[in-house]
């Protein structure tokens, strides 16, 4: 880590200002997935038992500038004092008079959630004015919400800044390892397997890493435009016509560069999109059908193929995992990373919804909390909220 952390803070009796992603989905009033706040407990046990005075900051949604009921973080503030083992004090806006109370009541290990920093518009402008605000409650900033770092927001980027001391979370500090280091000299054979619906999406990142790879694996939606770009029938499977083009010019790069290209050989495929639809396992796509899994021959390949890994990037499902005629391809390749002897790591968003579906999350090296903050680090982007924290001496 080139950047503080949060271990090198001297902590004791200061307020330490946090953002955290608390974008968790609410039922009922109530919190229906705690993943992201027991990913945030190492962090905020840490610095409670350094004796800090934590003032935590985090969006819900997409409340449109303004304060909105059912964006109200206030139902995540009693379910993190059930996590964390004590109460939470929550102040009903970010900033003002009661947000400043709040901050400026806590005692030496006592903590505070902010209310959503999205119900200002200031927040999304990265104002530097609302960023003033927002920092007035630290002394000390912390980010420890890598999900959010690929946005300059003001609550990321513009009040890091404004801190002689800016550091990242125990959380950030781990997706930067296995996102940043651990991928800049992998360990060889290294695979990547990627899926999801659009070719559009994975440019960049196959660009990054063609240089890096030893196989690429390509499953999900994605996966019609490379095989239409190779004159193969597809069907009524989605293809980017627009990106035809480079997807030939990416085979092409695969091959030039001496990577190893899997595409599906079978696929399942159904006469409309619907769990209760017709299904069959064919090698060729007919006429008005679409493709929504692999295969299971393609399935046990790309199985096969991983158990020679040393280290594997997965991001993007490899077929729709959510309707269970579907599921088999998504399962078989968790299935098979979870027994592999490798470096396992699996990008945010749908695949870690997949893995954690399968039940083998706790089996990968690392399964990440940003879908698009991992997808643009993976990339090699410089992520904004990343680079807004103090580097080490």
């Amino acid at each position: 880590m080139r950047k503080l952390t949060v271990r090198d803070l001297a902590v004791r009796g200061k307020r330490v200002l946090v953002r955290v992603d608390f974008n968790v989905p609410l039922k009922d009033g109530n919190v229906a997935d705690a993943t992201r706040l027991r990913a945030s407990l190492p962090t905020l046990a840490h610095l409670r038992d350094q004796g800090a005075r934590t003032v935590l900051m985090s969006h819900l949604g997409r409340p449109d500038g303004k304060p909105q009921p059912k964006y109200s973080l206030r139902p995540v503030a009693e379910a993190l004092s059930e996590w964390l083992g004590q109460p939470v004090a929550f102040a009903s806006d970010c900033v003002g008079p009661e947000a400043e109370r709040v901050a400026g009541s806590l005692a030496d290990g006592q903590v505070a959630l902010l209310e959503n920093v999205r119900f200002h518009p200031e927040e999304e402008a990265n104002d530097s004015d609302f960023a003033r605000k927002l920092a007035a409650h630290g002394e000390i900033y912390v980010n420890d919400a890598f999900g959010t770092a690929h946005r300059a927001h003001a609550s990321t980027e513009a009040c890091a800044r404004l801190f002689k001391q800016a550091a990242a979370g125990f959380l950030m500090e781990k997706e930067l390892d296995y996102l940043g280091e651990k991928l800049a000299d992998p360990a060889r054979p290294m695979m990547l397997v990627l899926g999801g619906a659009k070719v559009s999406d994975k440019i960049g990142l196959i660009e990054h890493m063609l240089p890096k790879m030893d196989a690429l694996l390509i499953g999900g939606g994605m996966a019609f435009t490379f095989l239409a770009a190779r004159g193969e029938p597809v069907g009524a499977s989605k293809v980017e016509t627009e990106r035809l083009e480079t997807a030939r010019h990416l085979l092409r790069e695969a091959s030039a560069q001496g990577v190893s290209l899997f595409l599906p050989k079978d696929h399942v495929v159904a006469d409309r999109f619907d769990a209760k639809a017709s299904v069959q396992v064919v090698t060729r796509i007919p006429d008005g059908w679409m493709a929504l899994d692999i295969g299971p021959a393609t399935a046990t390949e790309f199985a096969f193929t991983l158990t020679g890994a040393r280290t594997v990037v997965w991001n993007g499902p490899l077929g729709v995992f959510e309707m269970e005629p579907f599921a088999e391809g998504t399962r078989a390749v968790a299935e098979a990373l979870a027994g592999a002897q490798a470096v396992t790591i699996v990008g945010g968003g749908d695949t870690a919804t997949a893995v954690e579906r399968f039940d083998v999350a706790a089996k990968m090296s690392h399964v990440s909390t940003g879908g698009g903050a991992s997808l643009e680090l993976l990339e090699g982007k410089t992520l904004p909220g990343v680079a807004a924290l103090t580097d080490k001496a």
